[in-house]
Protein backbone atom coordinates (compact mmCIF):
# COMPACT_ATOMS: atom_id res chain seq x y z
CA UNK A 1 0.00 0.00 0.00
CA UNK A 2 1.28 3.63 -0.61
CA UNK A 3 0.90 6.25 1.29
CA UNK A 4 -2.10 7.74 0.39
CA UNK A 5 -4.03 4.61 0.51
CA UNK A 6 -2.83 3.96 4.17
CA UNK A 7 -3.74 7.67 4.61
CA UNK A 8 -7.15 7.15 3.40
CA UNK A 9 -7.75 3.66 5.35
CA UNK A 10 -6.70 5.51 8.67
CA UNK A 11 -8.95 8.53 8.15
CA UNK A 12 -12.04 6.16 7.36
CA UNK A 13 -11.95 4.65 10.74
CA UNK A 14 -15.31 5.74 12.42
CA UNK A 15 -15.99 4.81 15.91
CA UNK A 16 -19.82 3.11 16.20
CA UNK A 17 -22.21 3.68 18.59
CA UNK A 18 -21.10 2.17 21.91
CA UNK A 19 -24.74 0.99 22.06
CA UNK A 20 -24.05 -1.39 19.57
CA UNK A 21 -21.59 -3.18 21.96
CA UNK A 22 -23.41 -5.65 24.65
CA UNK A 23 -21.68 -4.82 27.34
CA UNK A 24 -19.42 -7.57 29.38
CA UNK A 25 -20.91 -7.18 32.95
CA UNK A 26 -17.75 -8.83 34.62
CA UNK A 27 -15.30 -6.50 33.51
CA UNK A 28 -14.26 -3.42 34.03
CA UNK A 29 -13.20 -3.23 30.31
CA UNK A 30 -14.66 -0.96 27.79
CA UNK A 31 -14.71 -2.27 24.40
CA UNK A 32 -14.82 0.42 21.22
CA UNK A 33 -15.57 -0.22 17.60
CA UNK A 34 -14.46 1.39 14.80
CA UNK A 35 -15.68 0.99 11.34
CA UNK A 36 -13.54 1.71 8.19
CA UNK A 37 -14.55 2.86 4.84
CA UNK A 38 -14.14 -0.84 3.00
CA UNK A 39 -16.05 -3.58 3.58
CA UNK A 40 -14.89 -6.07 6.36
CA UNK A 41 -12.41 -2.89 7.99
CA UNK A 42 -13.23 -3.29 11.74
CA UNK A 43 -10.86 -2.25 14.74
CA UNK A 44 -11.47 -3.61 18.11
CA UNK A 45 -9.91 -1.84 21.19
CA UNK A 46 -10.07 -2.84 24.87
CA UNK A 47 -9.60 -0.32 27.14
CA UNK A 48 -8.89 -1.16 31.49
CA UNK A 49 -9.52 2.82 32.86
CA UNK A 50 -8.26 4.82 29.51
CA UNK A 51 -5.12 2.69 28.53
CA UNK A 52 -5.60 0.01 25.76
CA UNK A 53 -5.00 -3.73 26.70
CA UNK A 54 -6.17 -5.21 23.43
CA UNK A 55 -6.99 -4.99 20.19
CA UNK A 56 -8.22 -6.70 16.59
CA UNK A 57 -7.81 -5.22 13.34
CA UNK A 58 -8.97 -6.82 9.98
CA UNK A 59 -8.90 -5.61 6.39
CA UNK A 60 -8.92 -6.72 3.13
CA UNK A 61 -8.45 -10.37 4.12
CA UNK A 62 -5.66 -9.95 6.91
CA UNK A 63 -5.87 -9.59 10.62
CA UNK A 64 -3.66 -7.89 13.80
CA UNK A 65 -4.24 -8.35 16.83
CA UNK A 66 -2.37 -7.69 20.23
CA UNK A 67 -2.25 -8.53 23.65
CA UNK A 68 -0.42 -5.85 26.34
CA UNK A 69 -0.81 -8.75 29.22
CA UNK A 70 0.93 -11.55 26.51
CA UNK A 71 3.20 -8.94 25.16
CA UNK A 72 2.12 -10.67 21.79
CA UNK A 73 1.71 -9.69 18.55
CA UNK A 74 -0.38 -11.56 15.93
CA UNK A 75 -1.42 -11.68 12.22
CA UNK A 76 -3.08 -13.80 10.31
CA UNK A 77 -5.52 -14.18 7.60
CA UNK A 78 -9.55 -14.53 7.76
CA UNK A 79 -12.32 -16.04 5.70
CA UNK A 80 -14.26 -12.88 4.88
CA UNK A 81 -12.92 -12.68 1.16
CA UNK A 82 -14.06 -16.40 0.54
CA UNK A 83 -17.79 -17.30 -1.08
CA UNK A 84 -18.40 -20.51 0.05
CA UNK A 85 -21.47 -21.81 1.96
CA UNK A 86 -19.33 -21.11 5.57
CA UNK A 87 -18.22 -18.07 4.77
CA UNK A 88 -21.33 -16.39 3.47
CA UNK A 89 -22.78 -15.44 6.90
CA UNK A 90 -21.16 -12.76 8.96
CA UNK A 91 -21.23 -14.41 12.03
CA UNK A 92 -18.85 -17.27 11.10
CA UNK A 93 -15.91 -14.99 10.68
CA UNK A 94 -12.46 -16.93 11.60
CA UNK A 95 -9.37 -16.15 11.85
CA UNK A 96 -6.16 -18.65 10.69
CA UNK A 97 -3.07 -17.11 12.46
CA UNK A 98 0.45 -16.91 10.64
CA UNK A 99 3.14 -19.30 12.02
CA UNK A 100 5.14 -15.60 12.07
CA UNK A 101 4.17 -12.37 12.43
CA UNK A 102 3.84 -11.00 9.45
CA UNK A 103 6.35 -7.72 10.00
CA UNK A 104 5.14 -5.66 6.57
CA UNK A 105 1.76 -5.98 7.78
CA UNK A 106 2.10 -5.15 11.11
CA UNK A 107 4.23 -1.90 9.95
CA UNK A 108 1.36 -0.70 7.53
CA UNK A 109 -0.97 -0.48 10.25
CA UNK A 110 1.38 1.05 12.55
CA UNK A 111 1.56 3.72 9.86
CA UNK A 112 -2.12 3.89 9.49
CA UNK A 113 -2.66 4.11 13.35
CA UNK A 114 0.23 7.24 13.13
CA UNK A 115 -1.75 9.20 10.83
CA UNK A 116 -4.61 9.61 13.60
CA UNK A 117 -1.53 10.95 15.52
CA UNK A 118 -2.91 13.54 18.35
CA UNK A 119 -6.10 10.66 18.88
CA UNK A 120 -5.20 8.81 22.52
CA UNK A 121 -6.60 5.60 21.63
CA UNK A 122 -4.68 5.55 18.24
CA UNK A 123 -1.65 6.72 20.05
CA UNK A 124 -1.67 4.27 22.13
CA UNK A 125 -2.13 1.57 19.52
CA UNK A 126 1.34 2.79 17.85
CA UNK A 127 3.23 2.71 20.76
CA UNK A 128 1.68 -0.57 21.37
CA UNK A 129 2.80 -2.26 18.45
CA UNK A 130 6.36 -0.24 18.22
CA UNK A 131 6.88 -1.37 22.01
CA UNK A 132 6.26 -5.43 21.25
CA UNK A 133 7.35 -5.59 17.85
Amino acid sequence: MDRNEIEALGASLRRINQKLLRPDETSQRTRIWYQGGEPYFDLFVEEDAGKVVWFQLTLRGRSISCNQQTSHIKTGSTNELRVDDTSFYPASKTIETDRNPDAIFIETIREMFRTRAGEDVFDQLSTMLADLQ
